[in-house]
């Protein structure tokens, strides 16, 4: 059994966004040189996620504006958790519906995907650096 683990950094410039990291988990698979596994991807912090669908603009627009109403930014002050000197509490609950990791599997090398499937990293707390983990085994 073989293994590679390496780690991605993203820090976009807006409190939220979608970012699709497909072609860097590619690139990660290709360089472990394993045709048959599992590649794990997951966010290691908690106010991001990794989620697989469609890379359509107006979904992740739909996206926005369904965690927003979900749970909105403001106002800040109807969080308990703000009350500790942050204001990230929607960002939490924004990363709890849309998960932590995603699993993909391997197959003769590559990215095993349904039809129209993509990774992608979505930030709900953003403007700081915050690592993902891809983490490949198999043979």
């Amino acid at each position: 059994m073989k293994s590679l683990t390496e780690y991605l950094t993203f820090e976009v410039q807006t409190r939220r966004s979608f970012v699709n990291i497909t072609p860097d988990v590619r690139k990660l698979v290709q360089k472990s040189k394993i045709r048959d596994g599992l590649c794990l991807v997951n966010a290691m912090h908690i106010t991001a996620s990794v989620f697989i669908n469609d890379n359509e603009s107006g979904l992740l627009h739909d996206y926005e504006k369904w965690l927003e109403g979900l749970a909105p930014h403001e106002p800040t002050t109807h969080y308990d958790h703000n009350k500790t000197g942050e204001d990230n509490a929607d960002a939490h609950l924004k990363r709890q519906v849309m998960g932590r990791e995603v699993v993909i599997a391997i197959t003769n090398g590559k990215l095993d995907f349904g039809p129209w499937e993509e990774i992608f990293y979505g930030e709900f707390d953003g403007k700081r650096p915050k690592r993902v983990l891809v983490k490949i085994i198999g043979e």
